[in-house]
């Protein structure tokens, strides 16, 4: 068998979008029997909520969809540059954030995670900030 796919989800806090982007990935994966092919994550660009889990109303969300969740926060670390072969940033100050802290010839595609919506809304809002 070939090696895992490894995919890399970032938001700033690792408590709204990246979790639902990791769970929502995650589901998807495992319905169409591919689950065992990747390995994702998500991880945060500051460190403000490192250990905790997601806030409520994306615990909510995930629950309300039928998508399981049962991972913390952590932040991002360069070591993720070279593990995974794709970190998606959830807008372009993530993706800014990112780019900047990428080593030199890093393995990882940095790929904004909206490009790949398919009614074109490329930037993932912020939900912790709405009401």
């Amino acid at each position: 068998m070939s090696e895992k796919k490894k995919a890399l989800f970032i938001c700033l806090g690792n408590i709204c979008r990246s979790p639902i982007a990791e769970g929502v990935f995650q589901k998807t994966v495992n319905d169409m029997s591919l689950g065992d092919q990747w390995e994702i994550d998500s991880a945060a660009i500051g460190s403000w909520h490192v250990g905790n889990p997601p806030d409520w109303r994306a615990l909510d969300t995930m629950k309300n969809h039928g998508v399981p969740y049962d991972n913390c926060a952590r932040q991002i670390i360069k070591e993720d540059f070279n593990k995974y072969d794709f970190i998606f940033g959830m807008d372009e100050a993530n993706m800014s954030d990112l780019k900047k802290r990428a080593p030199k010839d890093s393995k990882a595609k940095l790929l904004l995670f909206g490009d790949f919506d398919p009614q074109g809304d490329r930037i993932i809002r912020d939900p912790y900030y709405c009401n």
